[in-house]
This record gives C-alpha cells, sequence and structure tokens, in this order.
C-alpha cells in the first residue's frame, strides 16, 4: 500500500522550502539570461505536432516508448491535501475529461505513489479498464523517500513499490517509471541498480527521474547504463515563469543525450491559465511558481493578447511555448473543460515573434531543498 499521509508531508514539506518559488524563497523575479536560453523555436520547421504525433522514449533493445506531445498531469486526483479531493464531486469530471482526451489520442498520464496517497493510480486504474494495453501510456514515480521499505530494502525499494502501484493500477507494467526526486536513503548506483531490475524484471519499459540537477541526472545515466538500462527521462518544472532547466543547461545536456525533457507545473499550477489575478489569487496551498499575481501581470497579459489573436485559450499558448521549446509539458486536468482548452496546444506553433514577445516576459525560477533540477 502508499504510504498513509504523504500527501499532507509532500504539502508540508513545499510550504517549508521545496517548491521553487516558496517557502525559503523570495517573492521576487529574475529575468531570464538570454545568453543562456535556447532558440526560441527548438522543433524543425517542417515539425506541427498534433494529438497523433508521438516522441520515441528510448527502451531496451529498441523497444522505444511512443507518447504523445502532451501528458495529463494527475497529481490532483485523489489529492485532499493540495487540491481538496473530493470523489462525488470530482470523479465523475475527471471521466467525463478521460472521455474527452481519449477521443483524440492524449492518453499519456502522469501519476505517482504519493499523489493522494496511491488514490491517483486507483483513479487511473478506473481509467484504462476495457482499453487496449497499447492505447494508452502511464507513467509514474518510485516514493523514495526514507521509509522502512526502501531503508531495508535498499536497491530492493523501487522494485517492491512498484510492485503495489501495479496492483493499483490494475496492470502487469507500467511503460514508465521514474525516481520521485534527488533525496532518497541510498546512492544514485543503488537506486540505479533497483530502477534496472524494474525493467529487467519487465514491470517497467522504461526509466528516468525527476527534479534532478544536470549532475545527478548524468550520474544516473552512466549508472544505469551499467546495467544495459539507457535513461529515458528527465522531469523538471518549467514554463514560462520557470524557465530554469533551460538556462542551466539541464535541457541542452538531455537532447544531446537523447532523454526526453518533461516539464512540469507547466501552467504554475493554474497561474498562467487566464484564471487567476491580483484579486482572485489561487489558494496558497498550490506551491509551484507561486508568485504573487500582480507580478505575473505583464506576463499574463501577453499570453491573453496571443490568445485573442490566436482565437485559443491562454492555457494553449503557454503550452505550445513549452512544446516549441522542446519540452513534453505536464498539464493537471481536473474536468471537460480544461481538457479542451489543454487540447487546443497541438496542431499549431507559435510564431519566433511571438515566442520572442513571451520571453521578455518570462522568467529564471528558483532551485530549493527538493527541486535540484
Amino acid at each position: 500500500m502508499a504510504t498513509p499521509g504523504t500527501q499532507y508531508l509532500m504539502q508540508a514539506g513545499l510550504a517549508a522550502g521545496m517548491a521553487g518559488s516558496q517557502g525559503m524563497h523570495t517573492a521576487s523575479l529574475q529575468p531570464v539570461n538570454r545568453q543562456l536560453s535556447d532558440p526560441v523555436n527548438m522543433l524543425p520547421d517542417d515539425l506541427i505536432p498534433n494529438s497523433q504525433s508521438r516522441i520515441a522514449l528510448r527502451g531496451v533493445d529498441g523497444k522505444d516508448v511512443l507518447v504523445p506531445y502532451l501528458s495529463i498531469g494527475t497529481w490532483s486526483w485523489g489529492d485532499k491535501a493540495t487540491f481538496k479531493y473530493n470523489p462525488t464531486h470530482d470523479l465523475p469530471r475527471i471521466h467525463a475529461a478521460w472521455t474527452k482526451l481519449k477521443a483524440v489520442g492524449l492518453t499519456f498520464v502522469d501519476t505517482a505513489q504519493s499523489y493522494g496517497d496511491g488514490e491517483s493510480e486507483l483513479i487511473c486504474g478506473t481509467l484504462f479498464d476495457g482499453m487496449p494495453r497499447d492505447s494508452f501510456v502511464v507513467q509514474t514515480k518510485w516514493l523514495s523517500t526514507p521509509d522502512m521499505t526502501n531503508t531495508l530494502l535498499q536497491a530492493g525499494g523501487p522494485k517492491s513499490k512498484l510492485r503495489d502501484s501495479l496492483a493499483r493500477l490494475r496492470l502487469d507494467y507500467v511503460d514508465i517509471y521514474l525516481v520521485h526526486g534527488p533525496i532518497h536513503p541510498s546512492k544514485i548506483s543503488t537506486v540505479a541498480k533497483g530502477m534496472a531490475e524494474c525493467v529487467e524484471s519487465g514491470m517497467a519499459r522504461a526509466v528516468g527521474v525527476a527534479n534532478y540537477d544536470t549532475k545527478e541526472m548524468i550520474k544516473m545515466a552512466d549508472e544505469l547504463a551499467k546495467h544495459g538500462i539507457p535513461l529515458s527521462v528527465s522531469q523538471c518544472e518549467y514554463s514560462v515563469i520557470r524557465r530554469l532547466p533551460e538556462v542551466s543547461g539541464i535541457i541542452r545536456e538531455c537532447r544531446k543525450r537523447s532523454i526526453c525533457f518533461q516539464g512540469f507545473a507547466s501552467l504554475a499550477e493554474g497561474r498562467l491559465s487566464g484564471k487567476y489575478s491580483r484579486f482572485n489569487e489561487p489558494p496558497r496551498r498550490r506551491r509551484f511558481s507561486s508568485y504573487p499575481m500582480h507580478l505575473l501581470e505583464p506576463t499574463i497579459n501577453v499570453l491573453k493578447s496571443i490568445g485573442e489573436e490566436r482565437r485559443v485559450p491562454v492555457p494553449a499558448i503557454a503550452l505550445n511555448y513549452s512544446i516549441n521549446k522542446g519540452v513534453l509539458p505536464l498539464v493537471g486536468v481536473r474536468d471537460a473543460e480544461q481538457a479542451e482548452q489543454d487540447m487546443q496546444a497541438l496542431g499549431w506553433r507559435l510564431s519566433e515573434d511571438e515566442m520572442r514577445r513571451i520571453e521578455e516576459v518570462s522568467f529564471e525560477g528558483h532551485k530549493s531543498f527538493m527541486q535540484h533540477g
């Protein structure tokens, strides 16, 4: 079973400074150093990703995992600590959103053992019921906290936890299994051995890391290579207002090593959705990129202006920005309306002029205790 109370421990940690712009950090917004940023368009000029387009994540023996250019984040599914999940109200809306996403082929979900103390995985399992196994992709994360299982089993911790995840998901294997953060009781070499065992046993097709910095990511890639397993994914918070993985060089290193870089909190937990303002702040418990909204008004105004010109919702602009930068964005979806808005990020691309307008009001962001990357 998932460790009870993990969702509340995570929320307490975020409040204490685990998030890259909250707690220990000031509310100041640091402009991006243009000399360290990537070009505005990182995709080939003739590539316009749509809902049927796929990215190949490296698997073992040439058996790649094919994923869409947009992943559905499921942290809010089952989570009471941060998102006040209510099954009577929220579960039907999640199923309605999934119906809409499934109809267009956007069936790549990102979940974790810590989300809702395993409730998110349980909900995902209900959504997959009756679907052909090759019609969806599921990515979950090893709860790498130093609990009894991880401390006593060491390299056996990831496999033991994954076995529980598979029971909740009602699956024989997950497509991608990530280390959920760089804070774990064992050395990277020990963790790599445990993650490799998950692939060798057939319980996972590919593995990756979340919130690692560049050096930690390279170390994990090198240790996995000793077992003949590629590092397929590196995931960090990335959005218009947290471009740190770009300027710090993580994304460039991923590109060099054929590692898929995923950016979570792509809408800064709703701050880049157009929903909030200085007169309607998001809940304080939503800690990622949690700058006061009055500081983000110039950014929001540019996104809204481009959205009006393009006749697409503001979230679609922010997500299309990430895709243009070569990032696979993760975006939380709680209902069909959000799914509809997010889907509109695909099938077109921002122009270079629009990308530059956004970058003029974008920000670097911070590192933290838990977010090294």
